[in-house]
């Protein structure tokens, strides 16, 4: 047993001044005590909250972050000529280069205030499409990495069989990726062996698209991953740009949202990821399903997707999270600050994803994404109480941005005071493993990613 005494402590029914937090030798809270004493406890330094979910990370991207921010020769350029950079980006990884990457970025996000993260890996075999003789080996890599910084991790491996709507035969640049139904749930039932018993690691599945994996392919890895963990989770991309809703419409008469709707049992096991382009009806549908949307905004933005339709899906009391995805940024204030303010871009109004009984908008976004993350993820995380992982973090109340700000005006501060680096200290699963700001193992995962990155560039 370990024990932590914060003065101010963010726990599900709001903030309290004075908590013992009691932690078990598995890393699990055991007891909360709301004016308990602190004889015994580590007194934390700062004001204590959850860890935030990441609940979308495609990890080898942070090493690309900045290599596409030039026209390019075909004039306009869009997500569909960044997804090009990209593959030629994927050829050149291997499992060490690999390694280092998601270290680095993991490390990034613990600093940060993430404690867990859901990868969702599509990066499955060599540059020439060949299986490794471990059929894991890339997946078992990210693990490792997430072992290494002492992230939480719930793992997706990406089942990805064709290249467009339809059944298109997969491109070139996608080879990496494919996996017949068979091939793919022998990964996942590897992974699932492998790591099973991890505190911090959980293993779901994620179709990569509607374009990439189809109906019954989609079904029946559904009722597969059923058989052997019904409560595994299903992650996918979706109605990310227009193009995709057109295509869409083309194969099938219907819009994306609203096939899966139709044609899959989405329920809260599932997370849609970025679901930019909806109809009133497929918002208010989705959010009557319990399923998570997986927003994205500094990536969304980076990529010209557009504007998910938060204010109505809101009020219809939608859950959701929000992830880094491409890393172009690895900041959760960051997210959820660019969350807020594109809906103010659009709609020329303030604090509009502020509700009668979340007035504080940053807290109230913070609050959204540690429930939609947590179900995301499929962890018991995201919230101080007892059972759940000790995923904690602690801000720096002596910050200049946070000095004289508490309760839910403090959480408001973190997300739209500025980008200065307020999390003092991070536990993940009842260990430290940032203190004073700075990971444990900082330097060595740099030295390692940037020799990662001498050789890609070489």
């Amino acid at each position: 047993m370990k024990a932590l005494y914060g003065e101010a402590v963010l726990l599900p029914d709001g903030w309290t001044e004075g908590a013992r937090i009691d932690i078990d030798g598995d890393g699990n809270i055991a007891a909360i005590t709301v004016g308990g004493a602190s004889d015994g406890a580590e007194r934390a330094r700062g004001p204590i909250v959850p860890g935030l979910p990441n609940l979308h990370s495609h990890a080898f991207q942070r090493a690309m972050a900045g290599l596409t921010e030039r026209r390019g020769a075909a004039g306009r350029d869009s997500f569909w000529t960044w997804r090009e950079v990209m593959y030629g980006f994927v050829a050149r990884l291997n499992p060490a280069t690999l390694q280092a990457i998601a270290t680095q970025l993991y490390v990034e996000m613990l600093e940060a205030g993430y404690t867990a993260v859901a990868e969702f890996h599509y990066l499955h075999h060599g540059p020439d499409g060949v299986p490794y003789a471990d059929p894991a080996e890339l997946s078992n890599r990210v693990i490792a990495a997430a072992a290494t910084a002492g992230i939480g991790i719930t793992h997706l491996p990406v089942l990805y069989a064709h290249g467009g709507f339809g059944g298109q035969p997969p491109t070139a640049g996608q080879r990496r990726f494919v996996n017949d139904g068979d091939r793919f749930l022998r990964l996942v039932e590897e992974l699932r062996g492998r790591h099973h018993g991890f505190h911090d690691v959980r293993i779901g599945i994620a179709p990569h698209s509607l374009r990439a994996v189809n109906p019954r392919l989609l079904a029946d890895v559904h009722d597969a991953l059923n058989r052997s963990d019904a409560t595994a989770p299903i992650h996918i991309h979706i109605a990310e740009q227009t193009r995709e809703v057109d295509e869409c419409l083309a194969w099938s008469g219907t819009r994306p949202v609203a096939w899966l709707l139709a044609n899959a049992p989405v329920d809260r096991r599932w997370c849609l990821v970025h679901a930019t382009h909806m109809t009133e009806a497929e918002t208010r549908g989705l959010a009557a399903t319990g399923a998570v949307a997986g927003l994205c905004p500094t990536t969304e933005a980076n990529l010209g997707d557009g504007l998910f339709p938060l204010e109505p899906y809101l009020i219809d009391d939608g859950l959701v999270g929000v992830g880094s995805d491409s890393h172009i940024s690895v900041s959760p204030v960051e997210e959820l600050r660019w969350l807020e303010y594109g809906q103010r871009l659009a709609k020329r109004a303030r604090n509009v994803a502020s509700t009668p009984k979340a007035s504080h908008v940053g807290a109230g976004l913070y609050r959204r994404a540690l429930v939609g993350g947590a179900h995301a993820c499929a962890r018991p995380i995201g919230a101080i109480a007892p059972g759940h992982r000790a995923d904690l973090v602690v801000l720096d109340a002596e910050h200049p941005l946070l000095v004289g700000r508490s309760g839910d005006t403090l959480l408001d501060a973190w997300v739209f005071a500025g980008n200065a680096p307020v999390v003092r200290d991070v536990m993940v699963g009842g260990t430290w493993v940032v203190r004073r700001g700075r990971h444990a193992r900082r330097d060595e995962a740099r030295a390692d990613f940037a020799r990662a990155i001498n050789t890609l560039m070489d």
